[in-house]
């Protein structure tokens, strides 16, 4: 696999029209012909069918902005023609009430997807600031014009080494992100490839998708478009409020809540049926292929479920790689372990001797999680099973993020968890 040489042409007069593109005729100096298709007026396929929340950009000028960039021969991707050229995704609503977060449902060749664009992390704004310098505005400027594929490949090595730690296993995940540059098969990456594949790599869900992408519970990657992304479409969820519209959500006060997810959520069987696959999950986010990640927001409201009751994440982006939150916690000044908190409840705890944060973590995954499910599970249990699962609840919770203790009791707690909801639901048609 090689990198397209670069060349220089001018591009034709853009078509007129559109819906307030910016139409400015301009000389690249490297382009190839992939990326060099003319794009016409968006037609209202790709406008969606509720407008976006005050704040949140039209998904018409999200589709613009991309299509003149692939217009122009910037950016590439395996839905760049669809978006484009075929005016095959359709937007529908907005998902999303944050500005930084573009997200939409939408329709992509007869399948139900999420598309994501413009997404800025947004984990704690403290911990993002203070963890690392904040990644580059621009986007699109890297790699630079002549970069060969073999310094492609080791600046990916290095960015992924930077984000998920130094493993062994991190040459395989680079070789799928040059195979997934390659879109189109043809044992080449060209310019506009590279650029589009690394500005992926900026965005944190992003990374961790392709990190999980072998496991069960996180959403399957469909294909890209410079930074913009399609997953598989949004699954039932939040559970507590999954019947509510979006915009009433945030209002709902916790007590209320809790009611409603009695009254609209799954029956109790298949809350069990749910909660086994958030329990596989924590699995998967422990010591796997590319290392252990961290949940750092740990609500209900993060995760969802498929028509079958099976449990799908619906949100990574408050997951974050082991490396990156160590990286924060190293040598940071606290006076309390409030200062030693990474997202939302990733939080370790504050040497007050040595005003320093400490490693470990005060809660693993696995702990947050049960906390979460006493909530969830218990209320509607049987009565022969209510006891004995909040005894192994409560035992759960009480699990630290010592990495002793965690290695020692996680997998045993987490199987004893899962052997009793299972007993309980097997052989039915919950099952």
């Amino acid at each position: 696999m090689e990198m397209s040489p670069p060349f220089q042409r001018r591009l034709p007069a853009p078509p007129r029209g559109g819906i307030g593109c910016l139409r400015e005729p301009q000389r690249l100096a490297q382009l190839t012909q992939r990326g060099s298709s003319s794009v016409g007026p968006v037609p209202s396929s790709t406008r969606a069918l509720e407008r976006p929340r005050t704040g949140l950009r039209d998904p018409t000028e999200l589709c613009c902005r991309q299509c003149d960039q692939y217009r122009k021969g910037i950016i590439s991707g395996s839905v760049c023609q669809d978006l484009c050229e075929l005016h095959m995704v359709e937007w529908r609503t907005c998902l999303s009430a944050a500005p930084a977060q573009q997200v939409y449902s939408g329709l992509w060749r007869d399948k139900d997807v999420t598309i994501k664009c413009g997404i800025e992390e947004t984990l704690d704004s403290k911990a993002r600031s203070d963890a690392a310098p904040r990644r580059e505005l621009v986007l699109f400027d890297k790699p630079t014009r002549g970069t060969s594929i073999k310094e492609f490949r080791e600046m990916t090595l290095s960015f992924l080494k930077a984000n998920l730690g130094d493993l062994p296993s991190l040459p395989a995940l680079v070789g799928q992100v040059l195979l997934m540059a390659d879109f189109n098969k043809d044992n080449r990456v060209s310019l506009a490839e590279a650029k589009s594949v690394w500005a992926l790599l900026q965005r944190n869900e992003f990374l961790l998708l392709l990190s999980l992408q072998e496991k069960e519970h996180a959403s399957r990657l469909l294909g890209y478009c410079g930074d913009l992304y399609l997953t598989e479409g949004v699954p039932h969820g939040a559970w507590h409020t999954a019947a509510l519209p979006p915009l009433l959500r945030p209002l709902l006060p916790p007590a209320l809540q809790g009611a409603l997810q009695q009254w609209l959520g799954p029956a109790w069987p298949w809350r069990a049926k749910i909660a086994i696959g958030l329990l596989e999950f924590v699995e998967e986010l422990f010591h796997g292929s590319y290392g252990t990640f961290y949940m750092c927001e740990t609500t209900l409201a993060n995760v969802g479920y498929t028509a079958t009751y099976d449990f799908k994440m619906a949100d990574l982006q408050q997951v974050a790689p082991e490396a990156t939150v160590r990286r924060f916690l190293q040598g940071r000044r606290c006076e309390h372990s409030a200062d030693c908190t990474y997202g939302r409840d990733c939080r370790a705890p504050c040497d007050r001797l040595m005003r320093q944060c400490k490693g470990d973590l005060i809660q693993p995954n696995l702990a947050k999680v049960c906390a979460l499910l006493r909530g969830y599970l218990l209320p509607g249990a049987p009565a022969d099973l209510r006891e004995e699962l909040g005894t192994q609840l409560r035992t759960c919770t009480t699990l630290s993020g010592l990495a002793s203790q965690v290695e020692a009791h996680h997998s045993l707690v987490l199987s004893h968890l899962k052997t009793l909801l299972w007993k309980k639901i097997s052989n039915t048609k919950y099952s």
